[in-house]
């Protein structure tokens, strides 16, 4: 079987991905010096914003849309199931991290942070997906149904 990603056959903007990604992390970084919930349920909406919504409607969409027209950044197409499952992923993290904060499980939020910024430096320095490498092993052993 050869590895591949959840195929959309859909576009999108992966320049708009990554910088996304980078309103993220910083977004993260914020969070780890001030520990505030509401920076967590901030990412929480967006993501669900942008992957149940209308992602012109999302505020991260909005910076990411205006940091590539203001340093004029070159499209680069990707297909969108990729993305779209590294959201869900994302979305998972932010909920991990914001129940183990309300809950005072701070080793559990700081590990789910720490491996959420660790999976988004790779995707903004490599463009390394580990969310297709985690479907590429779940499928592995889980096959489609046809």
């Amino acid at each position: 079987m050869a590895q591949s990603c959840p195929l959309a056959f859909r576009q999108i903007d992966g320049t708009i991905a990554r910088l996304n990604a980078l309103s993220v992390f910083l977004l993260l970084s914020l969070f780890v010096f001030v520990a505030n919930p509401l920076v967590l349920l901030f990412l929480g909406l967006d993501f669900m914003i942008r992957l149940y919504g209308n992602k012109s409607l999302s505020p991260i969409f909005q910076v990411s849309k205006a940091l590539k027209k203001m340093f004029a950044f070159k499209s680069e197409m990707v297909d969108a199931g990729a993305k779209r499952l590294a959201a869900h992923f994302g979305l998972f993290f932010v909920f991990i991290s914001l129940a183990a904060n309300l809950a005072g499980l701070n080793v559990l939020m700081y590990s789910a942070v720490a491996v959420f910024m660790f999976c988004l430096s790779l995707e903004l320095l490599f463009g390394y997906c580990i969310g297709c490498k985690i479907y590429f092993i779940y499928r592995r052993f889980v096959p489609e149904r046809l």
